[in-house]
């Protein structure tokens, strides 16, 4: 837990990973010991197609969690692939084989999870797959694995045409460890503002999006009249990101930790990437205007 300068309370979180229960290379005893180590106050284990309950292991929150990849075959996503994570089910999902997507959703939704659209630029989907599908409440908007997999980690175009049509997705940051090395690309994850780091807590906090994704960078936006606020720890660069076509304010020096952009009267959406010296990304959420 990390407390900030206001006092509010923070618990680092990983949200999608793997274990010998499916491809990853550790058990989830192996695992959980790992990112305690790592600082990391709750963990999903989210293995393919297989149902991994809320538990605590090495002192660490396990919150219930699966993976469920779908027409994966050969991985040619001209078939369709697309991952769909659940999160926080408080028992296991029932769908009968050949579910759809939809179905898969509703399934995890049915056991008071939550579903998460995976990686969906190294799928390839589409703004079709995404907006005939419902319940989504999180997409990932960078998965380290996808980086170190040859292409694709970032999907900021997918969620800003989203966001153009009015379909505003709370963005999380993903390692999708399997390997437990360099393989799965850089750490990445969300910081929750929750009361504590139980899975109800946290799954509470996440639906009130009082979460950012990060891979180190502290960041917190707020709006206060026509301009977007932002402080964070020492960061480089700062991207205000929104609908217009040109003129995003990038703010760039030595040791930036805060920022502020006016808000132009035609954009309707505005969300922040800052980087630090070292590369390395935080996300927040969308603010709508």
């Amino acid at each position: 837990m990390y407390i900030d300068k206001t006092g509010k309370k923070w618990y680092k979180v990983a949200l999608h990973l793997h274990t010998t229960l499916s491809d990853g290379l550790l058990t989830p005893e192996e695992v959980a010991k790992k990112y305690a180590a790592d600082g990391f106050d709750a963990i999903a284990i989210t293995d393919h197609w297989h149902f991994y309950p809320r538990n605590e292991l090495s002192g660490i929150e396990i919150i219930a969690g699966c993976e469920y990849n779908m027409n994966n075959c050969g991985r040619d996503t001209i078939k369709g692939v697309m991952h769909i994570v659940g999160v926080g089910m408080k028992k296991e999902p029932v769908y009968k084989a050949g579910a759809t997507r939809q179905q898969i959703i509703d399934a995890i939704i049915d056991v008071g999870g939550v579903a998460v659209l995976a990686h969906p630029a190294w799928s390839l989907n589409t703004m079709q797959d995404v907006k005939e599908l419902k319940g989504f409440s999180m997409l990932e908007i960078y998965n380290g694995l996808s980086a170190e997999d040859g292409h694709s980690a970032y999907s900021g175009y997918i969620v800003d045409v989203l966001a153009n049509e009015g379909i505003f997705f709370p963005l999380t940051a993903t390692q999708d460890s399997h390997y437990y090395d360099e393989r799965d690309g850089i750490p990445s994850y969300v910081m929750v503002n929750a009361e504590s780091n139980s899975t109800k807590d946290i799954l509470a906090a996440i639906a009130e999006k009082k979460f950012y994704a990060t891979q180190g960078p502290e960041l917190y936006v707020r709006r206060e009249g026509a301009n977007i606020i932002v402080d964070c720890s020492e960061c480089v660069r700062m991207d205000f990101i929104s609908n217009s076509s040109g003129g995003n304010k990038i703010v760039k020096g030595e040791g930036i930790t805060h920022a502020e952009c006016k808000i132009n009267e035609w954009e309707k959406w505005m969300r922040v990437e800052a980087f630090d010296k070292d590369g390395k990304c935080a996300w927040s959420n969308y603010i709508v205007l």
